[in-house]
């Protein structure tokens, strides 16, 4: 069922392609302009992050035997690679870390697979002002974040992997500045490519941000293709086998999704992730580190914690806690989570790195303690309300309510607060880059529309004079 479909010639694909091929830096509101900053530079801190995450030295040497060339930086490091290449590995440590930025309501983390492929290719092709990738990614995200807010059930697909790629190729159109039907064209070509199955996420694999990783790659093969003149799908969403037939269960509804482009602009409405795990757990690290710090409670005062959520957090991280789990799969496992915070009064990005964090038999004796109970809520892609109730030793019974989540659109970080995080992630950089390079890339993104080239701005991602 297409809601609010008026014709049968995919005027999803046409309207979102005609839309990222005219967007300029012009068209963007001041507001919208200093939202993409933000998230840009957060996208970059995880991303350097995520060069010693696991996984990370695996997908770099296997990329470095994919062809020669040193266009693109890989973040983080001293090595550049081709552009496609570094594309693939950057998006992978980007999302590595479940820390990166995120549209709630779609349910994708549209630049973990944009800026990777948009930043690759200014690399590549030189004379990328900052104007033009914050109207790229402007323009990438309207279209990524649309896809999956005109979803109605709960994911198929990995959405960040796949939505994010038609993000990630729309950006890259518009970069090239590629008309409205070679715009087409590249969405056409993506949905060639396009991959993401969760069945990564169940098992907390790192095959989930690789995915991120091959969609960002095939976002710049697919413009590519279609620069050269290769014709891309006419339908490559609504047509018979279509991207939302397909992948969304064959139940969308457009909405006024369409009719809003160019008056609503979704960058404006991305969430931080303030805790590095994946967002669904995040309802319950709040009200766990609310409860411990107003009453002033210890691990050994608890004797139940129950984190009441939507069916979308159940399906994601309602998962089973491990004696050994997989870095990956504790960041999505609730119960460890919830542990981690409730123990340390914080969840921080080092407390799944090696097996003394992981294997903790502190942490593992608490989150036997933690369990969830679904709230009945009928959207199957919400994220809140939320609740936390503790059960103490003592008999009392405490309760927070979290009807929207920390970080969230509605409750953004403050700016000290987005740059504490940055700072933070730029100290597991695989390259030693230094503080003050680390100011000077905050300098170069606050005043991003002032840049000439954008290799300007990615030689401050890797280490200097590398």
């Amino acid at each position: 069922m297409i809601a609010g479909m008026p014709d049968p010639a995919d005027p999803v694909a046409r309207r979102l392609a005609a839309h990222a091929a005219a967007i300029r830096f012009e068209d963007l509101p001041p507001g919208v302009v200093a939202r993409a900053k933000t998230f840009i530079l957060d996208t970059l801190g995880v991303g350097i992050a995520g060069s010693t995450a696991q996984g990370a030295a695996a997908v770099l040497a296997a990329a470095q035997g994919w062809g020669s060339g040193a266009e693109s930086r890989v973040w983080g490091t001293a090595q550049r690679l081709p552009a496609p290449q570094a594309a693939l590995v950057n998006g992978f440590q980007v999302h590595s870390q479940e820390y990166d930025c995120l549209h709630e309501g779609a349910v994708v983390h549209a630049l973990a697979t944009l800026l990777p492929a948009a930043l690759a290719q200014a690399e590549r092709a030189g004379g990328v002002t900052g104007r033009d990738l914050i109207a790229a990614v402007a323009a990438g995200v309207d279209v990524s974040c649309r896809l999956g807010l005109m979803a109605r059930q709960g994911l198929r697909f990995f959405r960040p992997a796949t939505a994010g790629g038609f993000g990630a190729a729309a950006a890259l159109a518009n970069l090239r500045r590629l008309d409205a039907e070679a715009t087409l064209a590249v969405l056409g070509i993506q949905y060639g490519q396009t991959s993401g199955s969760m069945q990564a996420h169940v098992e907390g694999s790192p095959v989930l941000p690789l995915q991120v990783g091959m969609n960002a790659r095939a976002a710049i093969q697919a413009a590519d293709l279609a620069a050269a003149g290769l014709p891309g799908l006419a339908e490559p969403f609504l047509g018979r086998h279509g991207y939302l037939r397909l992948m969304e269960f064959d139940d969308v509804d457009l909405g006024d999704l369409l009719e809003s482009l160019g008056s609503r602009w979704l960058i404006a409405e991305f969430a931080h992730k303030p805790y590095p795990s994946g967002r669904a757990t995040h309802g319950g690290v709040e009200g766990v580190l609310a409860l411990r710090a107003a009453h002033g409670l210890r691990a050994e005062d608890v004797a139940e914690v129950v984190v009441t959520a939507p069916p979308l957090i159940h399906r994601l991280v309602n998962r089973p806690d491990l004696p050994s789990p997989a870095p990956n799969y504790a960041r999505l496992c609730m119960p460890f989570v919830v542990a981690k915070a409730l123990l340390e009064g914080e969840v921080r990005l080092d407390q799944f790195r090696g097996t003394g964090a992981l294997e903790d038999p502190a942490t593992h004796a608490l989150a036997a303690r933690v369990r969830m109970e679904p709230d009945g809520n009928t959207d199957q892609n919400a994220l809140v309300p939320q609740a936390v109730t503790l059960r103490l030793t003592d008999g009392r019974v405490l309760h927070h309510a979290i009807p929207a989540m920390r970080a969230a659109a509605t409750r953004p970080l403050t700016e000290a607060e987005h740059l504490a995080k940055f700072r933070g992630c730029w100290g597991y950089a695989a390259a030693p880059l230094g503080a003050a390079r680390a100011e000077r890339l905050i300098a170069t993104v606050a005043g991003l529309e002032a840049l000439d080239d954008c290799r300007d701005l990615a030689a401050l991602l890797g280490p200097e004079g590398e």
